[in-house]
């Protein structure tokens, strides 16, 4: 059930991010960025984790979830480090996730083509 459950608010997640790109002229860098600062505000008001609970996966592996971890890992960084947290704590919180994409990525382009636009 809870795979049900993940794969359906995922499902979701992507649909509402696929109709914005197919209705709006937002790019898809900027609906990026905006799933981002969404998780970030629902981590700010104590909805992510609920949300969390009840969807798994489906939640915290889209950006939002990205959003949800640089927003723990500032307000940890406030707690210890005080105003210079601000700063640190997403860098820290989202070091692992950000260089597994950059090195997966490159691996993934000694094995690849790309094939150019026409």
């Amino acid at each position: 059930m809870i795979f049900l459950k993940a794969f359906v608010i995922g499902g979701i997640i992507c649909v509402l991010s696929q109709i914005l790109l197919e209705k709006t002229k937002m790019l898809p860098g900027r609906i990026m960025v905006l799933l981002v600062c969404t998780g970030v505000g629902l981590s700010f008001l104590g909805l992510f984790e609920p949300m969390k609970e009840f969807a798994g996966a489906g939640v915290t592996v889209p950006l939002l979830g990205f959003g949800h971890i640089l927003m723990e890992g500032v307000k940890e960084a406030v707690d210890e480090k005080g105003f210079l947290g601000l700063f640190t704590g997403g860098f820290t919180a989202g070091a692992l996730g950000c260089s597994a994409a950059l090195i997966l990525g490159y691996l993934a382009s000694l094995f690849f083509k790309p094939k150019g636009r026409s």
